[in-house]
């Protein structure tokens, strides 16, 4: 959230939004002339940030379910920014995934991605389902993770921050580092 630069009057999508914390967040940047929507693929997740916006008295926030890999479920051309939080690291196909972030986003929108890349690839068949729901062995090499972002085709693809996950500690053999990453659909 502290890279996406958001602006009063954006829409927003989280993509991941979970309890709706992020959403929240933005919501309150946006403020009344905005609106921003949370997209999770779990319905214990989606219940509870919905009752959280409704406890909170969120008005201009919306929660749907939706696969990033299969079709976030709304229109092409009509956000402003994504931002997502460790999500993108749980798909299978990421190019798949960032071509959709792109779909949804206006000409300029931009995205905000916070995710975990390794200094390597991780071996198939060392790849624990546990460790993959836990972002790390969905952790491709950094240039591999940028590559796949500008596969989907946006530009202006740029690093705003990075630093070593876990204190530096290696598992399953690879330092895994937390990025944030901005690019734009022209």
């Amino acid at each position: 959230m502290n890279f996406a630069d958001i602006q009063k009057g954006e829409i927003v999508l989280d993509l991941g939004s979970g309890a709706g914390i992020d959403a929240f967040l933005a919501a309150n940047i946006v403020g009344k002339s905005g609106k921003v929507i949370g997209v999770d693929m779990t319905d214990e997740m989606l219940a509870r940030a919905r009752r959280n916006a409704k406890e909170a008295g969120y008005s201009n926030v919306e929660f749907k379910k939706g696969d990033v890999e299969e079709r976030i479920p709304v229109d092409d051309n009509s956000f402003d920014l994504v931002i997502s939080n460790c999500v993108i690291n749980l798909t299978t196909d990421k190019v798949k995934a960032f071509k959709e972030v792109r779909r949804i986003l206006k000409p300029g929108g931009r995205m905000a991605i916070s995710d975990l890349v390794a200094d390597r690839s991780l071996p198939k068949e060392s790849i624990s389902l546990e460790k993959w729901s836990g972002c790390i062995d969905g952790a491709q090499p950094k240039e591999e993770y940028i590559d796949s972002i500008r596969k989907a085709g946006f530009k202006n693809v740029q690093v705003l921050n990075e630093q070593l996950y876990m204190q530096g500690q290696k598992v399953n053999g690879r330092k895994i580092s937390s990025i944030v990453i901005n690019a734009v659909k022209e």
